[in-house]
């Protein structure tokens, strides 16, 4: 009798959940994606192809160091080399990490400590516009020096603009510690629209930002000597960046601090009654967040050698709370997976499937790219009303009650017992009470 279709997948998917044999299955699974990778270069499904992989490397039973030896290899080695042929690719990888850093910054303000923010883009542009306007000569229309800045200046710049997003973020939330809510949205929306209009009007009469026109010729970094002017470089740059990211937020979210995060997220009337200081707790979420921001946001300037004001607009901030969402809220995981669905998304899967229908001849109202807003808005619908979790939800610690009660009154687990069944009037075990 022939085998059903799912039960020769389930005996595939036992390959990578069976500890015995997921090591050889997950390595003969990455070189084999990764072989697809260098052989076709050019192509998209390739690079689909190996996203993939290395998500069924993270959920299978391998070894911790097998899963991490084969992500490692394909992201130092594989991609790299297949950019060389492919520089799109590159440049696809760049924005996947600066995306996964902006996701998993606004992951720690809406999905970790519960306050939702609509207007994270201005802390992007924060970032953006303070490196620009100083690695650029846009600095010598108002100031007297030598601008731009040498190069090298681009590497003391990244604390300056880790400090400048996260002021910004303690300037959003000291006026929101009361507000919560739709209202809370509303406010941070309006953050992020001063902002844009800020950066869109400073160009009199004091010329800062040179207004919608935008700044150009934006010094690149120089690092022991070497010029990071093209895409492999800061392919690399963006790299490291973003592993620093996920460093940092996953010690905050092991944290004391993540733990009252948690708390203010559940309930902020108990977290109070606990003895939990909210004010300082809600701050430090909006600056910390915010500081991931302002560092991408200075790669992202470098990268691009040109921002205005249209490069930071409430559609980038509701595209990377897709991402948080549709991953997982409070999960870093699900996090960085919704900001690749994403990204992949928005700037292959939909352009590759544009140029397969440009050649019928269809009229420009029908062109997929004008509606990416409405898949967008398509993807926080289906996740909100089938899988309010994301893909990947968050780990949540579950306690025992009971386990809990017999530790607090120093019975250990002899008393679990106890507990579970008391002795009844006869002095039996679980005895039924009488009359």
């Amino acid at each position: 009798m022939k085998m059903p279709l799912t039960d020769r997948l389930y005996r595939l998917w036992e390959l990578f959940i069976q500890p015995r044999t997921a090591n050889s299955a997950v390595v003969a699974m990455a070189v084999g994606a990764a072989v697809v990778q260098l052989l076709f270069p050019l192509r998209s499904w390739a690079f689909e192809l190996t996203l993939l992989v290395i998500l069924v490397v993270y959920l299978s039973k391998a070894h911790t160091w097998v899963r991490f030896g084969t992500g490692a290899a394909i992201v130092l080695a594989i991609w790299p080399l297949a950019g060389h042929s492919n520089s799109a690719l590159t440049f696809l990888m760049i924005q996947v990490f600066i995306n996964g850093a902006l996701a998993l910054g606004l992951n720690l303000v809406v999905g970790i400590a519960g306050l939702l923010d609509l207007g994270y883009v201005a802390f992007f542009a924060g970032g953006a516009y303070i490196y620009a306007i100083f690695a650029s000569k846009q600095a010598g229309q108002f100031m007297d020096g030598v601008f731009p800045l040498g190069p090298w200046w681009f590497w003391v710049a990244i604390p300056i603009a880790i400090m400048v997003a996260a002021l910004l973020g303690v300037a959003l939330g000291i006026p929101v510690l009361r507000l919560r809510g739709d209202y809370l949205a509303i406010v941070t929306l309006g953050f992020g629209e001063i902002i844009n209009v800020l950066a869109r009007n400073l160009d009199a009469p004091v010329n800062i930002t040179n207004g919608a026109k935008g700044i150009s010729g934006i010094s690149y970094p120089v690092l022991f000597g070497y010029t990071l002017n093209h895409n492999m470089a800061f392919y690399f740059l963006g790299l490291v960046m973003f592993l620093f990211t996920v460093a940092v937020v996953y010690r905050l979210d092991r944290s004391r601090l993540g733990r009252a995060w948690a708390a203010l997220r559940e309930d902020a009337v108990a977290a109070r009654a606990m003895g939990l200081p909210l004010v300082r707790i809600k701050l430090l979420a909006f600056a910390t967040g915010a500081s991931f921001a302002g560092a991408m946001g200075m790669l992202y300037a470098v990268k691009q050698q040109f921002i205005n004001p249209d490069s930071f607009t409430l559609m980038q901030s509701v595209e990377i709370l897709a991402m948080v969402i549709l991953g997982g809220l409070g999960s870093i995981p699900g996090t960085i997976v919704g900001a690749v669905a994403v990204t992949v998304v928005k700037l292959q899967v939909l352009n590759d499937f544009g140029d397969f229908m440009s050649r019928f001849n269809l009229p420009p109202a029908l062109n997929l790219l004008q509606y990416q807003p409405l898949f967008f808005g398509l993807i926080l619908i289906v996740m909100m009303i089938y899988r309010q979790e994301g893909l990947l939800p968050a780990r949540r610690p579950v306690e025992d009650l009971q386990k809990l009660e017999a530790e607090r009154r120093g019975l250990g687990l002899s008393g679990m017992n106890f507990l579970q069944n008391p002795p009844g009037p006869g002095g039996k075990e679980g005895a039924a009470p009488q009359g």
